[in-house]
Parts: C-alpha cells; structure tokens; sequence
C-alpha cells in the first residue's frame, strides 16, 4: 500500500519483493505452444485458394486450347462418349455419395494421386503443342498444379497422414500408346482437359468441406513446467 507521502509501506515492500523473487525463480516456459490444428487449417485454406485459381486458369487455358484443337472441339454443345483409351486419365466422374462417404484421408489420398497423374500428362502435353504462347500457358499451369500436388502433400503431414506413395502406374512415355490418329490424339488431350475441370471443381467442394472441420483461427494454449 502507498502512504500519504507516495513511499511503499514496509508490508507492501516485502510483498512487492517475495513477487519479484518468485518471478525471477520461474521456470522457463514456452510462451505460446500452438496445436498441429493452426498449421493444418492455414494449409488447407492455401490449398483452397490455390484449387480454385487453378479451376479460373483451367478456364483461360481449355479455351485457348480448344480452339488450338479446332471444330468440333471447340464447339460448346461437344460433348462424346468417353473412350476405353481415355480411362488412362485419372476419372472424377464417382458417385458423390459415395465420395463423400470416403475418409478425409482417403479423399486427400485419391487427390494426391490424381494430380501426380494429370501432371505427368500435361507435361507430355505441353512437349506437343504447336505454338509458343500454347507452350508458355501449359508450362505456368504445370507449375500451379505442381504447387497443388504439394499443398495436398502439405495438408496430408500437417494432418499426421501419410502420403501415398504416388500414382498408381505412371503415364506410359510418349509414343508407347500414341493415338493412331490425329482425331483421337485430340479426343485424348479433350478429355484429358475435360477431367482436370471436374477434378479441380470437386477438390473446391472437398477443401472447402475440410477448412470448416479445422478452422484456421482454432489455437491450443499448452504450457510445458518444467520442474513443478
């Protein structure tokens, strides 16, 4: 307590200096220790954001491409039946139920596979194309679906899963299944197109679902005495 003249009274005096005292003799202790959760929904927010640029690209990029392929590819209302040569691409065409009726784990997994797979195309892909500005688009959205494929691999870890150990049978080199035509070459990278669209529209929906199971603002206060 104060006295009239502002000077500490000898009972505060020896308070104020036991608390002093006591601080000085604390241990050591980590000021904030925060849980795997804060990291796990940072990333699953960057792989969020990175999906649904990559699904604004894919848009800029298929038209360029189509139109690169020529008619009827690049009429709106082209839609053909899917070739039992085109089952190589990864499908995402499963039943939404049954999708969702997957692990968070099994989800990532599939994910994860998938686009190690589609990348492995694109990039024969980009080693085909006729022109530079082409070249030069496939070449940026490579990187970006590179940087998905780890985002994804980022999540897995942060998520104490493991990652698969990469696409179920890499792509053939090029040539080993070359279409025998010219028309079927095109329906390949048609479809090859077509998948990646529905793979990035449904990863969207699944990141989404994943960031509001771990918000990225949840943070775990854990205090480690040592010698209490």
């Amino acid at each position: 307590m104060l006295n009239v003249t502002g000077e500490l009274s000898g009972d505060s005096w020896g308070i104020f200096t036991f608390l002093c005292a006591a601080l000085c003799n604390l241990p050591a202790l980590p000021a904030l220790n925060c849980s795997e959760e804060l990291g796990a929904g940072q990333s699953i927010q960057q792989t969020y954001d990175l999906t649904r640029y990559l699904e604004h690209q894919l848009r800029t990029l298929a038209g360029t491409y189509l139109n690169y392929l020529g008619p009827p590819f690049n009429e709106p209302d082209f839609n053909p039946p899917r070739l039992a040569r085109a089952e190589r691409v990864p499908s995402a065409t499963v039943d939404l139920d049954l999708w969702r009726g997957l692990t968070d784990n099994a989800r990532l997994a599939a994910n994860y596979r998938a686009y190690s797979r589609l990348l492995c195309y694109l990039r024969v892909l980009d080693g085909q194309v006729g022109t530079a500005e082409l070249r030069h688009r496939l070449a940026h959205f490579c990187a970006s679906l590179q940087g998905l494929v780890l985002s994804i691999g980022g999540v897995m870890s942060s998520l104490g899963y493991p990652l698969p150990a990469g696409p179920a049978g890499p792509p053939a080199p090029p040539g080993a299944h070359a279409a025998p035509n010219d028309f079927l070459k095109k329906m390949d990278d048609f479809w090859l197109l077509k998948e990646l669209q529905t793979w990035l529209w449904r990863s969207a929906k699944d990141f989404n679902r994943l960031k509001k199971k771990v918000p990225p603002a949840v943070v775990t206060l854990r205090l480690e005495a040592r010698g209490f």
